[in-house]
């Protein structure tokens, strides 16, 4: 009697993600042998994945340390939009490809961004903890404007800024926006005036964050491009943290120079209790939770489930980042 084949491995590193989900299912039905890696050890993940022929990771970082002991590995998928987790430029040089699933949950994002901003643009949160501590009629932190004097600006028009633009055009915003990468053409098609990271900074009454973060976003809202904001304007990021320098940030709310700031992501997650920006005034706060809705999950690990099985295959992958 020949001895069973042994079965390709794949590792998902998943702390709270449960084995009965789409990744599983088809990872399982294909054939291959699955392993749910519940650690941030290193040295654990690092020994998890020597012999994998695809690894899958959620929140989980993947660094050289670890793809450097990859023996068989075809595929890392990274689960989500933003792929800073996994050192995919060196994962180039071992030639492994790297993916992310970049539109599993475009809509919910932009949706997030939009209402941070429009609670904000109508001083809800403030309002709402106003009345609760026995007022009536506030005097405004900042002010609240008619929405056809306002400019509403967009930094990076990649899938989700674009969602976020065309969801807000239900408003009678002036739309700009600031991509270099994009032709100007391109996004005066869109529906918004190009404008250079400098004037987008300056002309905002609310600027929504949508780019990745890379070496160069890293501290693109940094002190000095914080000062060129208008002190009544209100800064929404649903995109990575480390693009903005929070404690910049949490300095400009204290003392005046921006009014409101909307934040879903942090340098940090989570972020300590103490961190400046927690108590600073006139923040809307989230969890990392612009991404989810009752669907998103679902589909994030559906399509991760599909790329994995198109790199295991040797088949074309739909959204390689190296």
């Amino acid at each position: 009697m020949e001895r069973e084949l042994e079965r390709e491995k794949v590792v998902l590193l998943e702390h709270d993600c449960p084995l009965d989900v789409p990744t599983c299912h088809a990872l399982e039905a294909a054939g291959y042998g699955l392993q749910h890696v519940l650690t941030d050890n290193e040295a654990e993940i690092a020994e998890a994945c020597r012999d994998a022929s695809a690894v899958l990771t959620f929140m989980t970082s993947v660094r050289e340390t670890v793809i450097a002991r990859m023996e068989r590995c075809k595929i890392i998928v990274r689960l989500g939009v933003g792929y800073d987790s996994v050192d995919f430029a060196f994962a180039r040089t071992r030639g492994i490809p790297v993916s992310n699933i970049p539109d599993y949950c475009m809509g919910e994002v932009a949706d997030e961004a939009l209402a941070m901003a429009l609670s904000l643009f109508r001083c809800l949160p403030f309002l709402d903890r106003f009345l609760r501590s026995g007022g009536w009629k506030p005097e405004l932190p900042y002010p609240i404007r008619s929405a056809n004097e306002t400019t509403f600006g967009i930094i990076g028009l990649g899938r989700i800024g674009r969602t976020t633009l065309a969801h807000a055009k239900g408003f009678p915003f002036r739309f700009v926006a600031h991509d270099p990468y994009l032709d100007p053409q391109i996004v005066t098609d869109l529906g918004a005036e190009p404008l250079s990271l400098e004037e987008i900074l300056k002309q905002s009454d609310i600027l929504s964050l949508h780019t990745p973060l890379t070496p160069e976003t890293y501290h693109l809202l940094n002190a000095d491009r914080l000062r060129l904001m208008k002190p009544t304007a209100i800064l929404v990021n649903t995109a990575r943290g480390k693009v903005v320098d929070t404690i910049a940030l949490a300095e400009a709310l204290r003392e005046g120079r921006l009014g409101a700031a909307g934040i879903d992501v942090f340098e940090e997650e989570p972020p300590p209790a103490d961190h400046p920006l927690l108590s600073a005034p006139n923040v809307l706060v989230a969890p990392h939770w612009a991404w989810h809705s009752s669907d998103s999950k679902e589909r994030l690990h559906k399509m991760g489930g599909e790329e994995a099985l198109r790199g295991l295959r040797n088949e074309p992958l739909r959204s390689c980042v190296n």
